[in-house]
């Protein structure tokens, strides 16, 4: 018994596993009690910095970065690509995400020969039926899996091409320099599918004219069926299927009518940009990051800082941020173990990814070293549930 407890003690606090990172003693990232860090690495087209810290009891947030080939060939096509899943009623959504959505993405690549907005579409539709597969065969034993899911942000730089992908309200947001003031603006490059956004209730409104329930303000928030913030995701399949809104699963997740169609959706919002010599870096983070600064604070932060930790140090200020709205220190704040720490913020993932122009047409012709790096936490056997959490907590993405 003492050593299972010991195994599951360092499975809480292990740095990203050898599997993960390569290179260098501390490839797979350093941990600071509930932070994990990688400050400095490089991918095909310049540096990047990352960096996560849990708040809940089980870290919900689950990302990656990989540079080289983006497909099952060794031929190619080569690139970076990005990946931020911030989870809700519990890990496993955004782990099953993390395992399983770049491989496909490499193999609709391989069949296309190429990367391209119907490969990123394709590959979040297998990870939705593959995650929905899950359910289903573990629905008898496990049947609250069926109020797990995912916000899911990609990114792929390809051929001098940037795709953002998104489903949920995680966020990335371009630090694009300005030639003639030398100012370096923000730029959103996601849509985010939030209820509290009023052109989110609109269309929610539009798809469901007959449900006067649909989007409902519930403690001052807007929840669609008063349940959930986010009106896309990964998972969450008991507003998807009518077979996973009914008994075994708990009465405050199931609905009064029964589901004649999804009410929420897995479809991402994608959007393509070329990039140009002016655009700096991205900014992918979860809405952990987002709910202590606006676009233009983050974009000041990586512009007047160094490169080496900047991941590291907007995690930083967002929890000074989140100590000084409670009225505490931030010494305080980080004294506060994993779950009671979500009454103060939620989980934050932030990766900085730093364009260099030179190297963004180099892909297809000089070799690279892969890199494959996970952010650290929680890692937990594939067949375990998370406790089980309230309606409002699971839409608190």
């Amino acid at each position: 018994m003492l050593s299972e407890l010991m195994n599951f003690c360092r499975a809480c606090f292990r740095p990203g596993s050898d599997k993960y990172g390569h290179g260098g003693t501390d490839a797979g990232g350093k941990q600071d009690g509930l932070l994990w860090y990688k400050d400095y690495g490089q991918h095909l087209h310049g540096e990047f910095s990352m960096a996560v810290v849990q708040a809940n009891n089980l870290l919900e947030d689950q990302s990656s970065i990989r540079s080289g080939s983006l497909s099952t060939n060794e031929s190619g096509p080569f690139g970076t690509f990005v990946g931020v899943y911030d989870g809700h009623g519990g890990p496993e959504t955004s782990r099953f995400i993390n395992d399983h959505l770049v491989h496909h993405l490499k193999r609709f690549s391989a069949e296309q020969q190429s990367m391209s907005v119907d490969v990123i579409r394709k590959s979040f539709q297998a990870t939705e039926e593959g995650f929905t597969s899950l359910v289903a065969t573990q629905w008898s034993m496990k049947p609250q899996i069926a109020a797990v899911g995912s916000c899911c942000l990609v990114g792929v730089i390809c051929n001098g091409t940037l795709y953002v992908a998104n489903v949920g309200d995680s966020r990335a947001v371009m630090g694009r320099a300005v030639k003639a003031t030398g100012e370096v603006l923000a730029v959103q490059l996601s849509a985010e599918h939030n209820a509290s956004i009023e052109s989110v209730r609109q269309e929610l409104k539009s798809m469901h004219p007959d449900d006067s329930q649909i989007v409902v303000l519930k403690h001052n928030v807007w929840r669609v069926k008063g349940l959930i913030q986010v009106s896309r995701s990964i998972g969450d399949v008991y507003l998807k299927k009518a077979e996973f809104n009914r008994e075994p699963l708990y009465a405050k997740f199931r609905l009064r009518e029964p589901i004649k169609k999804p009410i929420l959706s897995s479809e991402p919002s994608i959007s393509v940009h070329q990039l140009q010599p002016q655009d700096q870096f991205v900014i992918f983070a979860s809405d952990g990051l987002w709910e202590h600064f606006s676009n233009q604070e983050a974009v000041d932060i990586v512009q007047q800082n160094p490169r080496n930790g900047i991941a590291r140090r907007l995690v930083k200020i967002a929890l000074q941020e989140a100590a000084k709205k409670r009225e505490m220190r931030y010494s305080d704040l980080k004294k506060i173990d994993r779950g009671v720490r979500r009454h103060f913020h939620d989980d934050i993932t932030v990766i900085v990814v730093f364009i260099d122009s030179t190297f963004v047409s180099r892909a297809t012709s000089v070799k690279f070293p892969s890199i494959s790096l996970r952010g650290g936490g929680v890692h937990l056997p594939s067949n375990t549930l998370a406790p089980c959490t309230t309606p409002t907590e699971a839409g608190a993405t």
